[in-house]
């Protein structure tokens, strides 16, 4: 593989220099170091060194230093209002709650520390004097596309059982495969996840779903996503058979977020958009699969789940509701699309065409060009009504409730009834959205 050039920052090379002016070891580790080599530009740099951190204080006392984690050799340096994350080689002790090692043992030697870490492509060091430290294969492994842990993997995953998850991520990410024994170990150790707290666990979920590689993950551990959400097992090979799909329904699932933009509600909402099918299941006489009343069912499932891993709100209420929607078709007429934009809003409504597309996709070809040719017609119905003087909601229409009770409108709930009255004969063209046809219409609908 052709090595990119390591280009270090001023400000982390600063850091690195200043500690090699004193005497001491300091290196560039990690992530910035596999990114760095893959071509991308690093978003951190981390620094690790021989210095103590009280060493690390006083070689930087003259700079801002934030004490991140003394009692794990963790300082940040704040160099022109930048971090950089200084640790000392350090090996762990025991993890006896398979997450923190119940101490630290400071070393001397990078390679030590690097023996330490979790998986080849980020277990690599580089400074500009020695070059590149790679004791386990890094450089071997990000040519092969492959992640593997450093050393024994069961030893890596008993440690701290979110490298299950950051393992199934770093794969998606950069679209790689998981090296066999590594597999293996994800597959036999799944179980402590059980150990990791939820945020943790949904942060490095929603990672692995961006990725560019999900499908392959979802694919091909779906044991371990059952661990996450039990909720998904029944999917796993139910068959639907029906003509407008192709697949099972996790099979579906995992091609449907593959196929979504890669933003993390909308590839939420289809990983769980379907994961009520198997208990709405039905067969008709013909041997034909029906699934009816799944979104509402799948919404409530996606609810409970996504509150069970404490997503924020925002990504709650949105994931809910397109998984609740994503099976209705959108509206043939004006006053249809009206309403169905006045109800979701116009960034739902956008979204929703993602959510269907991607649905799409995953399915057989069987009346693929008729669900195409509805969406085009949906989109051009709303490109159409955006061009107007709309009203979808009560706020769009040229009154409002000061002026109906201005008119003489009593405050209170006669001034929405008129409001509401107002705004569907607007949706249906009954009536123009003008301050002086909906004030003689409201003048009307007061007597």
């Amino acid at each position: 593989m052709k090595k990119p050039a390591i280009l270090i920052p001023p400000y982390a090379l600063t850091v690195v220099e200043r500690l090699a002016q004193f005497g001491y070891e300091a290196y560039v580790v990690g992530g910035c170091v596999r990114d760095s080599l893959l071509g991308i530009t690093p978003k951190d740099w981390d620094v690790c060194t021989n210095a103590t951190p009280q060493q690390v204080l006083r070689v930087f006392r003259r700079m801002p230093v934030i004490k991140t984690g003394l009692k794990h050799g963790t300082v940040t340096v704040m160099v022109n209002h930048e971090p950089v994350e200084v640790t000392t080689f350090r090996v762990d002790g025991e993890y006896t709650d398979n997450r923190h090692p119940d101490e630290v043992i400071f070393v001397s030697h990078v390679e030590e520390d690097l023996a330490r870490r979790d998986f080849t492509i980020n277990a690599m060091a580089y400074n500009p004097a020695r070059g590149l430290v790679d004791a386990f294969g890094g450089q071997e492994d990000l040519a092969a596309g492959l992640i593997r842990c450093v050393g024994e993997p069961d030893d890596r995953f008993n440690e701290d059982g979110l490298r299950i998850m950051r393992a199934l991520r770093f794969a998606a990410r950069f679209d790689f495969g998981i090296e066999a024994e590594t597999a293996f170990a994800i597959r036999r150790n799944r179980h402590l996840l059980e150990n990791v707290s939820v945020e943790r666990i949904y942060k490095e979920l929603k990672g692995m779903l961006v990725g560019k590689g999900a499908l392959g993950m979802l694919l091909a551990f779906p044991d371990v996503m059952a661990v996450i959400m039990p909720e998904l097992a029944p999917s796993f090979g139910f068959e639907q058979h029906n003509p407008h799909h192709r697949y099972d329904v996790w099979t579906h699932t995992a091609y449907a977020v593959q196929a979504a933009p890669a933003e993390e509600a909308l590839r939420l909402v289809m990983l769980l958009h379907d994961i009520g099918k198997p208990s709405c299941y039905t067969q008709d006489e013909a041997g034909v699969g029906h699934f009816y009343g799944h979104p509402a069912v799948s919404a409530d499932m996606a609810y409970a789940i996504l509150t069970r891993l404490k997503s924020d709100n925002a990504t709650l209420a949105r994931v809910v509701t397109l998984v609740r929607e994503h099976d209705n078709p959108f509206p043939t007429t004006r006053a249809g699309m009206r309403r169905c934009i006045g109800r979701l809003g116009e960034e739902v409504v956008a979204q929703l065409f993602d959510v269907k597309r991607a649905d799409y996709a995953a399915q057989a070809d069987y009346e693929q060009a008729e669900k195409k040719a509805d969406l085009r017609e949906a989109a051009l119905l709303i490109e159409e009504l955006m061009e107007e003087e709309h009203a979808f909601t009560i706020k769009d229409l040229h009154i409002n409730g000061r002026d109906l009770m201005a008119m003489g409108v009593p405050a209170g709930p006669e001034v929405g009834r008129i409001l509401k009255a107002l705004l569907a004969e607007v949706q249906e063209d009954a009536l123009e959205n003008a301050a002086a046809s909906l004030a003689a219409r409201a003048r009307e609908l007061m007597l």
